[in-house]
């Protein structure tokens, strides 16, 4: 197995890219094939130093910003990135996932699901530490499912925002969606959670730059709660108010409840969810 994994895959995909590809020109007398190494640094927003570096193996500490813009800038597919995050992986594994460390509860208790039953028909759903759903009401698949957010065998709310490609159209207000999202994770990310921080260096190659930029900025405090524009494939338009529930227990869940923010968001959520007119009453944002 060769010492330099990672330097191999950047050189070799640099070399598969074709100028055109990106959008420069081919020029005459190329003596390499695909880009340039100053071609692939610019592109990526680094140094020629330093991408020499990764390449000769005498890096092999990447920042999850830079593997993310090289990335992007190299037009990697989905399972490409995957590929080199472990290759990643193979190199500081110690550093991305600690086996010790708990693992993020995927139950739901029976307390917890009895709020969750009380609470239909609004949509309300039960988050782990990782954002991904462990348990909702109806009202919330009836919400949801149509817009791809339920597909898969693990859902997950960050998952979905910054790598499904539905997740624009979802959310008008993309860009706000998405910090709020990243906000939930940050407070693990900040106290060392080898799982949120293996969660994000995965996220910060297959979403790219997106959520890499995120990753690299200070931290912010979540947003709790708000109103959302969200898109239904049935209803349109709709104005959704959320608020944000922390469970007293250590591993970090979280019910997220969405109420109707406008009269017409309550008769579309009515008519989903097959409730009598008037079943949800709209609030103030």
């Amino acid at each position: 197995m060769s010492e330099n994994e990672l330097g191999a895959f950047l050189r070799a995909r640099r070399e598969a890219v074709t100028p055109s590809e990106v959008g420069l020109p081919e020029g005459p007398r190329r003596r390499t094939p695909g880009l340039r190494r100053s071609e692939l640094a610019t592109l990526s927003g680094i140094s020629v130093e330093y991408l020499t570096r990764l390449e000769q193996g005498r890096d092999r500490n990447p920042s999850a910003q830079v593997l993310a813009a090289l990335a992007d800038a190299l037009r990697l597919s989905g399972e490409t990135r995957l590929h080199l995050g472990r290759l990643l992986k193979h190199t500081n594994d110690h550093k991305l996932l600690c086996p010790a460390a708990e693992t993020p509860v995927r139950q739901v208790r029976p307390t917890v699901q009895a709020l969750l039953d009380r609470l239909d028909p609004s949509p309300a759903v039960l988050l782990n530490r990782l954002s991904e759903v462990v348990a909702c009401t109806t009202g919330y698949e009836r919400l949801m499912q149509p817009v791809g957010l339920l597909d898969g065998e693990q859902p997950s709310v960050l998952r979905y925002v910054f790598t499904d490609p539905r997740a624009h159209d979802t959310y008008p207000d993309w860009g706000r969606v998405a910090d709020a999202q990243f906000g939930m994770v940050g407070f693990d990310l900040a106290r060392d959670d080898p799982h949120v921080s293996h969660l994000a260096a995965e996220l910060a190659l297959t979403a790219g730059s997106e959520f890499a930029n995120r990753l690299a900025a200070p931290p912010k405090l979540p947003v709790r709660s708000g109103v959302e524009r969200f898109v239904h494939p049935e209803s349109g338009e709709l104005r959704l108010a959320y608020e944000t529930l922390d469970l007293p227990d250590p591993d970090g869940q979280r019910i997220l409840v969405h109420l109707p923010g406008d009269e017409t968001t309550a008769a579309a959520l009515d008519r989903l969810t097959g409730r009598r007119p008037g079943a949800l009453r709209a609030v103030s944002g």
